[in-house]
């Protein structure tokens, strides 16, 4: 009897240790809040976040990421821009080192919007953190909410965002299961990565 109850702690202690070491170290679940990623997640989506994405440095440009704002808030956007990089957008049209890169996620936002552009004419120079610099400084991410009339991202309050502020990769959609999904990057930005 007192073998079988050591048998259960220790089984249990195992599966705690396992559990915190995924949590911490390769994955974690995460549930949307708000629209500004509309349509492409919805508020009370459900989905998978890779942490290992970011300690093996496989996040890429054109990817969905989860990062914290501050200590009480996190955010999902696309990352659009790493060190480096110059971004502008003109004309309703992103250009990343001065390449043209389409963004067929937002396909149904350009179809809905209620103004000349969905988003509007920026760079680099015009985002907080950027020291007024039109090249993305080291350390420093350029992201923007797919649903561009209704997100707070580095065009606005948010800025530039640092590595340290990204938890992961959003990988799968899980809940609602009728909308599961897995990965969110957009071969369109293949021509910058």
């Amino acid at each position: 009897m007192v073998k079988n109850i050591l048998e259960w702690i220790a089984s249990i202690g195992v599966a705690l240790v396992a559990a915190w070491v995924i949590t911490t170290f390769v994955g974690t679940k995460y549930q949307v809040h708000g629209e500004s990623m509309h349509p492409t997640f919805e508020n009370g989506d459900n989905l998978v976040v890779s942490k290992i994405s970011k300690s093996l440095d496989t996040i890429n440009r054109g990817d969905v990421i989860i990062l914290h704002g501050n200590e009480k808030k996190d955010y999902i956007k696309r990352l659009i821009g790493v060190p480096g990089d110059t971004v502008e957008y003109k004309n309703d049209q992103l250009y990343i080192n001065g390449k043209k890169v389409d963004e067929p996620y937002l396909n149904y936002n350009k179809e809905h919007k209620f103004s000349e552009y969905l988003t509007e004419n920026f760079d680099v120079s015009d985002t907080r953190n950027s020291g007024g610099n039109k090249v993305i400084p080291k350390d420093k991410y350029l992201v923007l909410g797919d649903n561009r009339m209704n997100s707070n991202d580095s065009r606005l309050e948010l800025g530039l965002i640092t590595k340290d502020q990204i938890v992961g990769k959003a990988k799968m959609r899980v809940l609602p299961m009728k909308n599961m999904k897995y990965d969110f990057y957009s071969d369109s930005f293949d021509k910058v990565n």
